[in-house]
C-alpha cells in the first residue's frame, strides 16, 4: 500500500483533535488506560499539537484515493522526552491509524517510510515513546526493531523510550 504524507495545518487543529480523541475512545475500549486525555485534552496539549501544526511537524497519512488513513508527528528533536541529543535522529510521536483501517500493517508501513526517509537523508536514529500502561503497544514497538532504552515521567503519565539504529 502506498501512504502519501499531507502536511497538516492550523486550520485542521479541530480534525486532529477529533483523530486524538477517537484513538483514546478505540483505546478505552480495549480496557487500556492510555492517552485518555484525549477525550478532553488539557491545554498543554493543545499547545503541544498547535506548535507541532505550526512547526511543520504532523502529517495527515492518506492512501492511494486520497482518503485519510491516519496521522503522525514527526520532529528532528524531542528535548521534552529525550532531552537535548547530539546525534542525527527522527522522532515519532502520535501515530494514529483509523480504526476501520485497522489491521492492514498501516502502523508498520509508517515507521518503514518514516526510516527509509530518515535513512535516506543520514539520520542515524528513530526514536518514539510508549506509554508504559500499555505494553501491547510496547510490544508492537518492540517487534518493529526498537530497543527500550529509558523511562520518561511526565505529569500526564511515565513513558517508555525507544530507539531504532538506521544507519
Amino acid at each position: 500500500m502506498d501512504l502519501i504524507f499531507e502536511q497538516i495545518h492550523i486550520k485542521d487543529i479541530e480534525a486532529v483533535l477529533k483523530l486524538f480523541k477517537e484513538a483514546a475512545e478505540k483505546i478505552s475500549k480495549k480496557k487500556v488506560d492510555h492517552w485518555q486525555y484525549w477525550t478532553n485534552p488539557p491545554i498543554e496539549k493543545i499547545k503541544w499539537v498547535e506548535a507541532g501544526i505550526k512547526n511543520g511537524e504532523f502529517y495527515f497519512i492518506k492512501n492511494k484515493d486520497a482518503v485519510t488513513i491516519g496521522m503522525v508527528r514527526v520532529l528532528d528533536e524531542d528535548e521534552l522526552y529525550w532531552g537535548k541529543k547530539d546525534d542525527l535522529s527522527k522522532y515519532i510521536h502520535s501515530l494514529v491509524v483509523i480504526e476501520t483501517f485497522e489491521g492492514q500493517g498501516i502502523g508498520k508501513l509508517v515507521l518503514q517510510k518514516i526510516e527509509n526517509e530518515a535513512k535516506n537523508n543520514g539520520f542515524d536514529y528513530l526514536r518514539l515513546d510508549a506509554d508504559s500502561k500499555n505494553p501491547k503497544l510496547c510490544k508492537y514497538y518492540e517487534n518493529q526493531g526498537f530497543e527500550k532504552v529509558g523511562v520518561k515521567e511526565l505529569p500526564l503519565s511515565i513513558y517508555n523510550l525507544y530507539q531504532k539504529e538506521i544507519r
